[in-house]
Protein backbone atom coordinates (compact mmCIF):
# COMPACT_ATOMS: atom_id res chain seq x y z
CA UNK A 1 0.00 0.00 0.00
CA UNK A 2 1.06 3.68 -0.86
CA UNK A 3 0.08 7.24 -1.18
CA UNK A 4 0.40 7.10 -4.20
CA UNK A 5 -2.30 3.76 -5.20
CA UNK A 6 -5.13 6.28 -6.18
CA UNK A 7 -2.68 8.77 -8.47
CA UNK A 8 -3.23 7.12 -11.73
CA UNK A 9 -1.41 7.31 -14.62
CA UNK A 10 1.29 9.93 -13.69
CA UNK A 11 4.14 8.31 -13.28
CA UNK A 12 6.51 10.84 -14.23
CA UNK A 13 5.01 13.10 -11.73
CA UNK A 14 4.58 10.47 -9.28
CA UNK A 15 8.74 10.30 -9.36
CA UNK A 16 9.64 14.03 -9.04
CA UNK A 17 7.10 14.29 -5.96
CA UNK A 18 9.05 10.93 -4.11
CA UNK A 19 12.32 12.64 -4.88
CA UNK A 20 10.58 16.14 -2.86
CA UNK A 21 9.00 14.00 -0.28
CA UNK A 22 12.58 12.31 0.24
CA UNK A 23 14.07 15.85 0.33
CA UNK A 24 11.66 17.15 2.90
CA UNK A 25 12.49 14.83 4.90
CA UNK A 26 16.52 14.97 4.60
CA UNK A 27 15.69 19.04 5.62
CA UNK A 28 14.24 18.25 8.02
CA UNK A 29 16.26 15.84 9.83
CA UNK A 30 19.27 18.01 8.43
CA UNK A 31 18.14 21.78 8.58
CA UNK A 32 21.22 22.69 6.94
CA UNK A 33 20.24 21.30 4.41
CA UNK A 34 23.67 19.79 3.17
CA UNK A 35 22.49 16.26 1.79
CA UNK A 36 19.49 17.99 -0.38
CA UNK A 37 19.60 17.42 -3.84
CA UNK A 38 19.19 21.60 -5.09
CA UNK A 39 15.80 22.22 -6.66
CA UNK A 40 14.09 19.12 -5.39
CA UNK A 41 12.20 20.16 -2.69
CA UNK A 42 10.15 24.20 -3.19
CA UNK A 43 7.70 25.63 -0.65
CA UNK A 44 5.35 25.88 -3.42
CA UNK A 45 3.74 23.80 -5.99
CA UNK A 46 0.96 24.42 -8.63
CA UNK A 47 -0.64 20.80 -10.05
CA UNK A 48 -2.27 21.38 -13.35
CA UNK A 49 -3.95 19.00 -15.85
CA UNK A 50 -7.51 18.99 -17.64
CA UNK A 51 -10.51 18.19 -15.73
CA UNK A 52 -10.09 14.17 -13.98
CA UNK A 53 -6.80 14.06 -13.97
CA UNK A 54 -6.01 14.39 -10.76
CA UNK A 55 -4.40 17.77 -9.71
CA UNK A 56 -6.00 17.14 -5.99
CA UNK A 57 -5.58 13.74 -5.73
CA UNK A 58 -2.06 13.98 -6.12
CA UNK A 59 -1.73 17.11 -4.18
CA UNK A 60 -2.93 15.28 -0.65
CA UNK A 61 -0.80 11.97 -2.24
CA UNK A 62 2.27 14.34 -1.80
CA UNK A 63 1.07 16.09 1.30
CA UNK A 64 0.17 12.23 3.54
CA UNK A 65 3.90 12.04 1.85
CA UNK A 66 5.62 15.20 3.65
CA UNK A 67 3.85 14.46 6.82
CA UNK A 68 4.52 10.50 7.12
CA UNK A 69 6.34 9.27 10.01
CA UNK A 70 7.13 5.50 8.90
CA UNK A 71 10.80 4.97 8.33
CA UNK A 72 12.32 4.16 5.08
CA UNK A 73 10.06 5.54 1.76
CA UNK A 74 7.97 8.68 1.97
CA UNK A 75 4.19 7.89 1.32
CA UNK A 76 4.01 4.84 3.01
CA UNK A 77 0.34 5.28 3.22
CA UNK A 78 0.16 3.05 6.89
CA UNK A 79 1.14 5.43 9.47
CA UNK A 80 -0.75 8.00 11.34
CA UNK A 81 0.59 10.89 9.57
CA UNK A 82 -0.33 9.33 5.84
CA UNK A 83 -3.62 8.15 6.94
CA UNK A 84 -4.57 11.25 8.95
CA UNK A 85 -3.61 13.23 5.83
CA UNK A 86 -5.56 10.90 4.03
CA UNK A 87 -8.45 10.90 5.81
CA UNK A 88 -8.63 14.99 6.09
CA UNK A 89 -7.97 14.64 9.73
CA UNK A 90 -4.56 15.85 10.28
CA UNK A 91 -3.60 18.79 12.42
CA UNK A 92 -1.07 20.06 10.09
CA UNK A 93 -2.87 19.75 6.60
CA UNK A 94 -5.37 22.54 5.62
CA UNK A 95 -7.55 22.35 2.67
CA UNK A 96 -9.35 25.11 1.25
CA UNK A 97 -11.90 23.68 -0.79
CA UNK A 98 -14.28 26.85 -2.33
CA UNK A 99 -17.98 25.60 -1.92
CA UNK A 100 -19.14 28.28 -4.11
CA UNK A 101 -17.85 30.09 -6.80
CA UNK A 102 -14.76 31.59 -5.54
CA UNK A 103 -12.81 31.42 -2.26
CA UNK A 104 -13.18 34.67 -0.57
CA UNK A 105 -10.30 36.76 1.30
CA UNK A 106 -11.42 36.46 4.46
CA UNK A 107 -11.11 32.50 4.23
CA UNK A 108 -7.37 33.15 3.02
CA UNK A 109 -6.63 35.24 5.40
CA UNK A 110 -7.02 32.80 7.96
CA UNK A 111 -5.58 29.97 6.23
CA UNK A 112 -2.47 31.73 5.62
CA UNK A 113 -2.18 32.69 9.43
CA UNK A 114 -2.75 29.47 10.47
CA UNK A 115 0.09 28.35 8.01
CA UNK A 116 2.63 30.95 9.72
CA UNK A 117 2.38 28.55 12.62
CA UNK A 118 4.95 25.65 13.54
CA UNK A 119 3.66 22.22 13.36
CA UNK A 120 1.85 20.69 15.86
CA UNK A 121 2.18 16.94 14.94
CA UNK A 122 3.31 16.85 11.81
CA UNK A 123 7.08 17.52 9.98
CA UNK A 124 5.53 20.27 8.12
CA UNK A 125 2.37 22.76 7.59
CA UNK A 126 0.52 22.38 4.70
CA UNK A 127 -2.00 24.70 2.95
CA UNK A 128 -3.81 22.43 0.16
CA UNK A 129 -5.84 25.21 -2.29
CA UNK A 130 -8.27 23.22 -4.49
CA UNK A 131 -9.46 25.30 -7.25
CA UNK A 132 -6.73 27.90 -7.26
CA UNK A 133 -8.34 29.64 -10.35
CA UNK A 134 -11.51 30.66 -7.48
CA UNK A 135 -9.44 32.60 -5.63
CA UNK A 136 -10.80 36.65 -5.92
CA UNK A 137 -7.89 39.60 -6.71
CA UNK A 138 -7.90 40.03 -2.75
CA UNK A 139 -7.48 36.48 -1.96
CA UNK A 140 -4.34 35.90 -4.43
CA UNK A 141 -3.30 39.05 -2.83
CA UNK A 142 -3.18 37.58 0.15
CA UNK A 143 -1.75 34.29 -0.28
CA UNK A 144 0.74 35.69 -2.71
CA UNK A 145 2.60 37.58 0.58
CA UNK A 146 2.70 34.11 2.09
CA UNK A 147 3.97 32.53 -0.89
CA UNK A 148 6.64 35.60 -1.59
CA UNK A 149 7.67 34.64 1.87
CA UNK A 150 6.88 31.51 3.27
CA UNK A 151 7.35 30.65 6.81
CA UNK A 152 10.51 27.75 7.02
CA UNK A 153 8.23 25.18 7.38
CA UNK A 154 5.17 25.86 5.69
CA UNK A 155 4.70 24.03 2.12
CA UNK A 156 1.72 25.37 -0.40
CA UNK A 157 -0.55 22.93 -2.75
CA UNK A 158 -2.42 24.82 -5.57
CA UNK A 159 -4.52 22.94 -7.72
CA UNK A 160 -5.82 24.40 -11.13
CA UNK A 161 -7.19 23.21 -14.29
CA UNK A 162 -4.32 23.53 -17.15
CA UNK A 163 -6.98 24.40 -19.75
CA UNK A 164 -7.28 28.13 -18.21
CA UNK A 165 -3.77 28.42 -16.25
CA UNK A 166 -4.48 32.53 -16.71
CA UNK A 167 -6.83 32.13 -13.70
CA UNK A 168 -4.17 31.87 -11.29
CA UNK A 169 -2.09 34.94 -11.27
CA UNK A 170 0.76 35.29 -13.14
CA UNK A 171 2.86 36.33 -9.70
CA UNK A 172 1.69 33.37 -7.61
CA UNK A 173 2.93 31.00 -10.23
CA UNK A 174 6.04 32.50 -11.13
CA UNK A 175 6.68 31.56 -7.57
CA UNK A 176 5.46 27.83 -7.54
CA UNK A 177 6.64 24.92 -9.37
CA UNK A 178 4.17 23.44 -12.09
CA UNK A 179 3.60 19.93 -12.40
CA UNK A 180 1.57 19.53 -15.13
CA UNK A 181 -0.57 16.18 -15.36
CA UNK A 182 -2.52 14.44 -17.90
CA UNK A 183 -6.03 12.85 -18.67
CA UNK A 184 -4.88 8.92 -17.49
CA UNK A 185 -5.68 6.69 -19.61
CA UNK A 186 -8.58 4.17 -19.53
CA UNK A 187 -6.46 1.01 -18.84
CA UNK A 188 -5.24 2.41 -15.83
CA UNK A 189 -8.69 4.27 -14.83
CA UNK A 190 -9.93 0.31 -15.54
CA UNK A 191 -7.17 -0.70 -13.31
CA UNK A 192 -8.02 1.08 -10.39
CA UNK A 193 -11.88 0.18 -10.49
CA UNK A 194 -11.16 -3.48 -11.02
CA UNK A 195 -8.94 -3.42 -7.79
CA UNK A 196 -11.93 -1.95 -6.13
CA UNK A 197 -13.76 -5.09 -6.45
CA UNK A 198 -16.00 -3.62 -10.27
CA UNK A 199 -15.58 -6.41 -12.65
CA UNK A 200 -13.63 -6.12 -15.96
CA UNK A 201 -16.35 -5.41 -19.06
CA UNK A 202 -18.07 -2.78 -16.35
CA UNK A 203 -14.39 -1.34 -15.28
CA UNK A 204 -13.82 -0.87 -19.05
CA UNK A 205 -17.14 0.63 -19.74
CA UNK A 206 -16.83 2.87 -16.99
CA UNK A 207 -13.40 4.07 -18.14
CA UNK A 208 -14.73 4.79 -21.51
CA UNK A 209 -17.43 6.51 -20.41
CA UNK A 210 -15.61 8.64 -17.76
CA UNK A 211 -13.28 9.74 -20.15
CA UNK A 212 -10.35 9.25 -18.35
CA UNK A 213 -12.22 11.11 -14.96
CA UNK A 214 -11.80 8.72 -11.91
CA UNK A 215 -14.25 10.53 -10.21
CA UNK A 216 -16.74 10.03 -12.72
CA UNK A 217 -16.11 6.51 -13.94
CA UNK A 218 -16.69 5.66 -10.00
CA UNK A 219 -19.53 7.75 -9.80
CA UNK A 220 -21.12 5.82 -13.06
CA UNK A 221 -19.99 2.53 -11.27
CA UNK A 222 -21.85 3.04 -8.04
CA UNK A 223 -24.83 5.62 -8.65
CA UNK A 224 -27.68 4.59 -10.81
CA UNK A 225 -29.25 7.72 -10.66
CA UNK A 226 -25.88 9.20 -12.74
CA UNK A 227 -26.41 6.46 -15.39
CA UNK A 228 -29.78 7.58 -16.27
CA UNK A 229 -29.17 10.92 -16.14
CA UNK A 230 -25.81 10.06 -18.45
CA UNK A 231 -28.06 7.76 -20.68
CA UNK A 232 -30.85 10.97 -20.99
CA UNK A 233 -28.17 13.50 -21.74
CA UNK A 234 -26.65 10.75 -24.73
CA UNK A 235 -30.35 10.33 -26.00
CA UNK A 236 -30.42 14.28 -27.11
CA UNK A 237 -28.31 14.68 -29.82
CA UNK A 238 -30.45 12.33 -32.05
CA UNK A 239 -33.70 13.12 -30.97
CA UNK A 240 -33.14 17.13 -32.17
CA UNK A 241 -35.24 16.75 -35.18
CA UNK A 242 -37.61 19.93 -34.48
CA UNK A 243 -37.26 23.53 -33.30
CA UNK A 244 -39.63 22.35 -30.51
CA UNK A 245 -37.28 19.40 -29.76
CA UNK A 246 -34.61 21.20 -29.37
CA UNK A 247 -36.11 23.90 -27.10
CA UNK A 248 -37.56 20.81 -24.81
CA UNK A 249 -33.99 19.24 -24.73
CA UNK A 250 -32.79 22.63 -23.38
CA UNK A 251 -35.22 22.66 -20.77
CA UNK A 252 -34.39 19.09 -19.83
CA UNK A 253 -30.99 19.67 -19.49
CA UNK A 254 -31.41 22.99 -17.20
CA UNK A 255 -34.22 21.63 -15.00
CA UNK A 256 -32.04 18.50 -14.45
CA UNK A 257 -29.08 20.53 -13.35
CA UNK A 258 -31.63 22.59 -10.90
CA UNK A 259 -32.72 19.22 -9.45
CA UNK A 260 -29.34 17.78 -9.10
CA UNK A 261 -28.51 20.62 -7.17
CA UNK A 262 -31.31 21.06 -5.27
CA UNK A 263 -30.94 17.44 -3.70
CA UNK A 264 -27.17 17.59 -3.25
CA UNK A 265 -27.85 21.10 -0.93
CA UNK A 266 -31.25 21.34 0.66
CA UNK A 267 -30.48 18.93 3.31
CA UNK A 268 -26.93 20.19 3.76
CA UNK A 269 -28.70 23.60 3.74
CA UNK A 270 -31.49 22.91 6.65
CA UNK A 271 -28.70 21.14 8.85
CA UNK A 272 -25.98 24.12 8.63
CA UNK A 273 -28.95 27.01 9.14
CA UNK A 274 -30.47 24.94 12.53
CA UNK A 275 -26.59 24.70 13.54
CA UNK A 276 -25.51 27.97 13.35
CA UNK A 277 -28.83 28.80 14.94
CA UNK A 278 -28.32 26.84 17.93
CA UNK A 279 -24.82 27.73 18.50
CA UNK A 280 -25.71 31.83 18.51
CA UNK A 281 -28.39 30.78 20.82
CA UNK A 282 -31.41 31.39 18.72
CA UNK A 283 -34.87 31.11 20.57
CA UNK A 284 -33.50 32.05 23.77
CA UNK A 285 -35.25 34.14 26.05
CA UNK A 286 -34.21 36.63 29.07
CA UNK A 287 -31.83 39.66 29.20
CA UNK A 288 -30.06 40.23 25.73
CA UNK A 289 -32.38 37.91 23.91
CA UNK A 290 -33.42 40.45 21.60
CA UNK A 291 -29.57 41.59 20.76
CA UNK A 292 -28.48 37.84 20.00
CA UNK A 293 -31.31 37.53 17.55
CA UNK A 294 -30.16 40.94 15.68
CA UNK A 295 -26.69 39.06 15.40
CA UNK A 296 -28.22 35.56 14.55
CA UNK A 297 -30.09 37.25 11.69
CA UNK A 298 -27.09 38.92 10.33
CA UNK A 299 -25.13 35.53 10.68
CA UNK A 300 -27.97 33.53 9.01
CA UNK A 301 -28.12 36.05 6.15
CA UNK A 302 -24.31 35.46 5.44
CA UNK A 303 -25.07 31.78 6.14
CA UNK A 304 -27.95 31.97 3.35
CA UNK A 305 -25.62 34.23 1.08
CA UNK A 306 -22.45 30.94 0.85
CA UNK A 307 -25.48 28.37 0.50
CA UNK A 308 -26.88 29.99 -2.68
CA UNK A 309 -23.27 30.48 -4.09
CA UNK A 310 -22.90 26.56 -3.69
CA UNK A 311 -26.30 25.71 -4.83
CA UNK A 312 -24.82 27.62 -8.11
CA UNK A 313 -21.40 26.33 -8.55
CA UNK A 314 -23.32 22.53 -7.75
CA UNK A 315 -26.17 23.19 -10.86
CA UNK A 316 -23.13 24.64 -13.35
CA UNK A 317 -21.12 21.57 -12.00
CA UNK A 318 -23.94 19.27 -13.20
CA UNK A 319 -24.00 21.03 -16.47
CA UNK A 320 -20.67 20.87 -16.99
CA UNK A 321 -20.77 16.96 -17.03
CA UNK A 322 -24.03 16.69 -18.96
CA UNK A 323 -21.85 19.02 -21.65
CA UNK A 324 -18.79 16.84 -21.63
CA UNK A 325 -20.97 14.16 -22.62
CA UNK A 326 -22.46 15.53 -25.45
CA UNK A 327 -18.74 16.92 -26.73
CA UNK A 328 -17.70 13.27 -26.51
CA UNK A 329 -20.91 12.26 -28.34
CA UNK A 330 -20.18 14.36 -31.18
CA UNK A 331 -16.41 13.59 -31.25
CA UNK A 332 -17.57 9.71 -31.27
CA UNK A 333 -19.48 11.10 -34.47
CA UNK A 334 -16.43 12.75 -35.95
CA UNK A 335 -14.31 9.45 -35.17
CA UNK A 336 -17.57 7.63 -37.40
CA UNK A 337 -17.34 9.70 -39.89
CA UNK A 338 -13.47 9.53 -40.63
CA UNK A 339 -13.28 5.76 -40.50
CA UNK A 340 -11.21 6.06 -37.66
CA UNK A 341 -10.29 2.94 -35.58
CA UNK A 342 -10.11 4.96 -31.99
CA UNK A 343 -12.00 3.79 -29.27
CA UNK A 344 -14.96 5.83 -28.56
CA UNK A 345 -16.05 7.43 -25.89
CA UNK A 346 -19.92 6.39 -25.33
CA UNK A 347 -19.54 2.52 -26.83
CA UNK A 348 -23.26 1.90 -25.37
CA UNK A 349 -24.20 4.50 -27.65
CA UNK A 350 -22.29 3.20 -30.60
CA UNK A 351 -26.45 3.26 -32.36
CA UNK A 352 -27.03 6.94 -32.02
CA UNK A 353 -24.09 7.63 -33.01
CA UNK A 354 -23.83 6.18 -36.67
CA UNK A 355 -27.76 7.72 -37.13
CA UNK A 356 -26.08 11.01 -36.41
CA UNK A 357 -22.97 10.69 -38.20
CA UNK A 358 -24.94 9.61 -41.63
CA UNK A 359 -27.01 12.76 -41.23
CA UNK A 360 -24.54 15.23 -40.46
CA UNK A 361 -21.16 16.56 -42.95
CA UNK A 362 -17.85 16.11 -40.91
CA UNK A 363 -18.38 20.02 -41.18
CA UNK A 364 -21.59 20.43 -39.45
CA UNK A 365 -20.47 17.80 -37.15
CA UNK A 366 -17.40 20.31 -35.76
CA UNK A 367 -20.07 22.84 -35.72
CA UNK A 368 -21.91 21.02 -33.19
CA UNK A 369 -18.86 20.34 -31.30
CA UNK A 370 -17.89 23.96 -31.55
CA UNK A 371 -21.68 24.95 -30.11
CA UNK A 372 -21.17 22.48 -27.15
CA UNK A 373 -17.91 23.86 -26.71
CA UNK A 374 -18.89 27.25 -26.71
CA UNK A 375 -21.77 27.01 -23.93
CA UNK A 376 -19.16 25.64 -21.37
CA UNK A 377 -17.19 28.71 -21.64
CA UNK A 378 -20.43 30.88 -21.34
CA UNK A 379 -21.40 29.01 -18.68
CA UNK A 380 -17.58 29.73 -17.17
CA UNK A 381 -18.64 33.67 -18.00
CA UNK A 382 -21.95 33.55 -15.83
CA UNK A 383 -23.87 33.71 -18.64
CA UNK A 384 -27.52 32.90 -17.32
CA UNK A 385 -27.98 28.83 -18.27
CA UNK A 386 -30.92 28.74 -20.11
CA UNK A 387 -30.01 31.71 -22.24
CA UNK A 388 -26.98 29.31 -23.08
CA UNK A 389 -27.93 26.16 -23.33
CA UNK A 390 -30.89 27.03 -25.90
CA UNK A 391 -28.60 28.60 -28.07
CA UNK A 392 -26.61 25.49 -28.11
CA UNK A 393 -29.34 22.96 -28.90
CA UNK A 394 -30.96 25.64 -31.49
CA UNK A 395 -27.50 24.89 -33.02
CA UNK A 396 -27.37 21.19 -32.17
CA UNK A 397 -30.75 20.49 -34.72
CA UNK A 398 -30.50 17.71 -37.09
CA UNK A 399 -30.99 18.47 -40.80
Amino acid sequence: MSVWDDVVGQEPSIAVLRDAARAARELHDDPSGRGVKPGALTHAWLFTGPPGSGRSVAARAFAAALQCVQDGEPGCGECSGCHTTLTRSHPDVHAVVPEGLSISVAEMRSVVATAARLPALGRWQVVLIEDADRLTEQASNALLKAVEEPPARTVFLLCAPSTHPDDVSVTIRSRCRLMSLRIPPADAVAGILQRAGVDADTARWAAAAGQGHVGRSRRLVRDLEARERRAAVLAIPASLTSLQACVDAADHLVRAAEDEAAARTIELNAGETEALQTALGAGGTGKGAAATGRGVTGAVRELERRQKSRATRTQRDALDRALVDLAAFYRDVLLVQAGSGVAPAHPDFVDDVRSVAGRLAQTGTLQRLDAVLACREALELNVKPRIAVEAMAATLRLP
